[in-house]
């Protein structure tokens, strides 16, 4: 096909010198159109390295349609450079809530967004939840939507390595004990958290409320973006603590000054690139299929098949944790995003699912998401579940035939196996 710049002369003529002036850092770009409309915010470890991305000759095949749809409408990228890969991350988090972005709605599953919560509470926690979540409790402050779980999981390390605080592991002295007893409180050991220097001690009474709540304060102005504006009240407190020679305050204020201007998130770089560290091998497929009974004890399953053999020693399982219910394609987006987590597996030259449009559709918006290129086809069945036909890149489709079926056949033998297995040992206890 043609390449996207020649479809859209006027944009690439003026982006050409734009394209210069990208810095070779993190931070955050947005796609507009001549109204000045924001269509797409995404993130990026490099600027310039992933907006010039966008202007392959391949982009329909590398982002697909939506993308292509997108970049047909805008006429200008603008950018914010951040210090971190990990302001960058929040950044976008916050933008996409602000402005809604039309294209980012689309190309996303609402059902994997991620949001940071902060629980009102006298000691308030720092929680992951899932969007179906959010709405079920009353929370002091939200941030999101984080889209990448891992990454997300990653950046929470840090933070929280920067500002320590209280989360979900909540220990039995926090179960027995009301939080506004300080008297019991201080009869408590404090928790591995407090030990090991994540948690400021809320179990044992190492923290006053006063105290904690200005730690609460600050990760909110993290999560809010407003890093400089931190820095400057956090100079403020230790100057005010050094003048009042409490030393050990001011100390600890330097520490924290100094660890916001040295962000160490080489993970979240990592996590970034994770995906192209195993190539892809052209003869690999793997097949993915979802089992039931009525919405429960769901499970998925993934077979591997290389040079038309099955290879059952990379077989692997999963429990559905996250959705409930019957929503086979969310239980696949569910199981392909925890597989595609593991940069130690090779990655496949070809996809197939157990299934018809929603199925490769759920596959396909993963792999866009994460900017993969697989060809993706699915085994549409019959009322006997026998293979009628095959759906989705046809090329790859003829080409192995066989190899798919003999996948799909794997692959919903392994997760019935497996299914049936779970059930079985429930009906035993």
């Amino acid at each position: 096909m043609s390449s996207i710049l020649e479809q859209i002369p006027a944009f690439a003529k003026g982006y050409g010198v734009a394209m210069n002036k990208l810095p070779d850092a993190p931070g955050v770009y947005f796609f507009k159109d001549a109204k000045g409309t924001i269509l797409y915010i995404g993130k990026a470890t490099s600027l310039r390295d992933r907006v010039r991305s966008y202007f392959s000759s391949d982009i329909m095949v590398t982002r697909g349609p939506l993308i292509v749809q997108m970049l047909e409408r805008a006429v200008r990228v603008d950018f914010e450079q951040t210090d971190s890969v990990l302001e960058a991350l929040i950044l976008e988090a916050e933008l996409v809530r602000k402005y809604k972005p039309h294209h980012n709605t689309d190309l996303k599953d609402d059902k994997s967004f991620n949001y940071v919560v902060i629980t009102k509470e006298d000691f308030p926690r720092v929680l992951l939840v899932r969007e179906r979540i959010l709405y079920t409790a009353d929370y002091a402050h939200y941030f999101g939507p984080f889209t990448n779980g891992g990454q997300l999981k990653e950046a929470m390390k840090i933070v929280r390595r920067i500002f320590p605080y209280r989360d979900s592991c909540v220990p039995c002295s926090l179960q027995r004990f009301n939080l506004r007893d300080s008297r019991r409180l201080n009869l408590c050991k404090p928790c591995f958290n407090a030990q090991i220097g994540l948690c400021p001690g809320v179990c044992s009474g190492a923290i006053s409320k006063k105290e904690y709540a200005r730690t609460i304060r600050n990760i909110v102005f993290f999560f809010r973006g407003k890093k400089k504006d931190l820095v400057t009240k956090l100079m403020k407190e230790m100057k005010a603590a050094a003048k009042k020679e409490e030393f050990e305050k001011a100390t600890e204020l330097k520490k924290t000054i100094f660890s916001l201007g040295h962000i160490r998130d080489v993970s979240l770089i990592k996590r970034e690139n994770h995906l192209e560290v195993q190539p892809p091998s052209e003869m690999r497929i793997e097949c993915y299929d979802i089992a039931h009974l009525g919405g429960t004890d769901t499970v998925g399953a993934m077979a591997v098949v290389e040079n038309g053999e099955a290879v059952k020693s990379e077989y692997r399982k999963f429990k559905i944790r996250e959705v409930k219910g019957v929503h086979d394609t969310a239980h696949l987006t569910e199981m392909l995003e925890r597989r595609l987590a593991h940069n130690e597996w090779k990655m496949p030259g070809v996809i197939a699912v157990d299934g018809g449009v929603g199925q490769v559709n759920a596959v396909t918006n993963v792999l866009m998401k994460y900017d993969i290129q697989i060809p993706v086809v699915g085994v549409v069945k019959d009322e006997h579940h026998r293979a009628k036909m095959i759906i989705g890149d046809q090329k790859i489709a003829r080409a192995h035939e066989k190899e798919i079926l003999l996948a799909d056949s794997e692959a919903h033998r392994f997760a019935i196996g497996y299914h049936k297995k779970l059930r079985g040992q429930k009906i035993e206890k």
